[in-house]
């Protein structure tokens, strides 16, 4: 099997191993860990499709999950973005892909040498589902974010076809910062918050129009949401914002995913918390984000290894929380698998259900 590569961080991690600066061990910051009952990881329950998936977010749709997920290099595909159904969280098919006849031309004239798209992200504002999805090529920061819409999730539905939307953010070489792992928060008010960043800077945020899904002209302000900057390369990235209560979630991913090598792959996934959506984020100890804080709620053990690329999905009209990730399978070559785990709510605090 050809090894698994996603995102613009990848040769940094791999080029942190040739030069043997020991990213496995420098890379702890300021992180803190969660207290743990069990091994959130400790059994495997999901069937069906559930390999390769990398990046994967989650909406539901009537009595329907919908999984949305990078495209994997090394493994074989039938479209760009492929989607994953479920009627009961448990077993999984393939329902199709938003881009069934390929990368869109102008994604492709923007970043010369892509091969695949990256983190999709669902959600639903304005009678839309939206998904945001980004493109780019290894240890790069020219790096795209585009937008596709449709009506409905269920492809059996007339009404259903993806309409590409074209651009709404890029990064460029010699920036400060990389448009990659798009994620939205559809906010009590009505307010649309784009969340995206990884290494270079951080995460960082940006108000977006719910009447077209683009940029909101009218706020120009980048918020900055975490970063690590006493970590060489600044290994985070994957930001996933929610509100529960009257506190915001930030979960994001930490550390290196799908390196050279599995020994380099320590990927985790951690969680700050604030009042406001723009910050600042705290994690348990009180350690800001923006300090290189982030409360571990997810790390390797000795099946799994680098669970991460997580999103948090609160269904309102349930009351149900999830977190949707992936990890990969030692037992066959690092391969990713799907992962979808309740997340249970202590002292308003996030925890990984069994």
């Amino acid at each position: 099997m050809r090894h698994i590569v996603r995102a613009a961080s990848v040769s940094l991690a791999s080029a942190c191993l040739l030069l043997a600066c020991a990213c496995v061990g420098s890379s702890e910051g300021r992180l803190s860990y969660a207290s743990q009952v069990s091994d959130p990881l400790s059994a495997y329950t999901l069937t069906g499709a559930v390999s390769p998936v990398l990046d994967p977010s989650i909406a539901r749709q009537g009595l329907t999950y919908y999984s949305f997920s990078t495209d994997v290099e090394g493994f074989p595909i039938s479209g760009h973005l492929p989607i994953h159904c479920s009627q009961d969280l448990a077993t999984w098919s393939l329902c199709g892909s938003i881009f069934p006849s390929g990368i869109p031309a102008w994604v492709s004239a923007r970043v010369p040498g892509i091969e695949g798209l990256w983190a999709p992200d669902i959600s639903y504002f304005n009678g839309l589902y939206h998904v945001y999805y980004c493109g780019s090529t290894l240890g790069s920061n020219r790096t795209v974010i585009g937008l596709a819409t449709n009506a409905t999730l269920d492809p059996h539905d007339p009404a259903y076809k993806w309409q590409d939307r074209g651009l709404v953010l890029e990064s460029k070489r010699g920036e400060n910062f990389n448009a990659l792992d798009p994620n939205i928060l559809v906010d009590v008010d009505g307010s649309i918050w784009l969340n995206y960043g990884s290494y270079w800077s951080g995460i960082k945020q940006r108000q977006i129009d719910p009447a077209i899904g683009m940029l909101l002209a009218s706020n120009p302000r980048v918020y900055a949401l975490a970063t690590r900057p006493s970590v060489p390369h600044n290994p985070i990235e994957g930001a996933s914002l929610v509100r529960r209560g009257q506190f915001y979630y930030l979960f994001v991913s930490v550390d290196y995913c799908c390196a050279a090598t599995l020994a380099g792959d320590n990927y985790k996934e951690a969680v700050g918390r604030s009042t406001s959506p723009h910050g600042p984020f705290f994690d348990e100890n009180g350690t800001p984000m923006l300090e290189g804080g982030g409360t571990v709620i997810l790390e390797s053990n000795k099946e799994w290894n680098a669970p991460g690329g997580g999103t948090a999905y609160l269904d309102a009209s349930t009351g149900e929380s999830l977190l949707i990730f992936h990890a990969q399978d030692l037992s066959r070559n690092g391969a990713p698998y799907q992962w979808v785990k309740k997340l249970d709510w202590v002292n308003q605090w996030p925890a990984i259900g069994n």
